[in-house]
């Protein structure tokens, strides 16, 4: 579509620099007794319109490369053709005016159409063109849209992962272990040990009367072993039922 504008654009701006040169040489009384059209009076305000034709020529060629302009400038361009074009059939078909002979009425009639069909079209395809363009943009802005909240969204998680990270580390994890009581063991109560007299140790190389003294003091230190056990203020072993 745009494309096509630009296309409606240059040749505006051929039909635009041809009617500036030809206002602009308004002058040249024989270029346009050869043409059969009617000269206009004053020649400077011929010539300044042609300034201006010229100049809007320039400004739909430059908009033609500038895809920036390309939708002003052809709305623009298309509102004045058309209108001239309306200007021009109203009259030369309504008012007759000015009178042209036969060929310079045709030629003046069909620039009119050519002009309003021109004009019309570039309106037209401005439009569409423009209608597409805020589409464009509209989306544009929503995948903008998106892809900030996309990032923020990433940002958000990954804060959250920094933060659940930065817990853990602080704070270590308790697992739960199973408690082992401790097995107390079974005691049995003890007794008093009686103290049983040790046996006489038989010696080789001793005689009768010495293992006589030594079995006497043994039964001696038995004896007073007993007594001690037995005295009122002597330890005695608890009692077990």
């Amino acid at each position: 579509m745009k494309p096509l504008l630009r296309a409606v654009l240059i040749l505006d701006a051929l039909l635009l620099l041809a009617f500036g040169l030809l206002f602009l040489l308004t002058p040249w009384t024989s270029l346009y007794n050869a043409l059969l059209l009617v000269q206009t009076q004053p020649a400077l305000v011929g010539q300044g319109f042609g300034v201006a034709l010229i100049g809007l020529a320039w400004l739909a060629l430059h908009a033609s490369i500038d895809g920036s302009l390309t939708s002003t400038v052809a709305k623009v361009v298309g509102h004045v053709n058309w209108l001239t074009g309306v200007l021009m059939l109203v009259w030369l078909l309504g008012l007759h005016t000015p009178a042209l002979t036969g060929f310079g009425q045709i030629i003046a009639v069909l620039t009119g159409v050519v002009l309003l069909v021109v004009g019309l079209g570039g309106v037209r395809l401005s439009g569409a063109v423009r209608r597409r363009e805020k589409v464009r943009l509209v989306e544009a802005a929503a995948a903008e849209r998106a892809e900030k909240q996309a990032a923020k969204d990433a940002a958000k998680d990954a804060a959250n992962k920094r933060d659940s990270g930065r817990v853990t580390a602080g704070f270590p994890v308790y697992h739960a272990e199973p408690v082992v009581e401790p097995v107390m063991p079974v005691t049995r109560p003890v007794g008093p040990v009686s103290a049983a007299p040790l046996p006489p140790v038989d010696e080789p190389g001793l005689t009768a009367s010495e293992r006589a003294a030594r079995a006497d003091a043994a039964a001696a230190r038995d004896d007073a072993r007993n007594s001690a056990a037995d005295a009122p203020g002597a330890p005695r072993p608890p009692f077990h039922g």
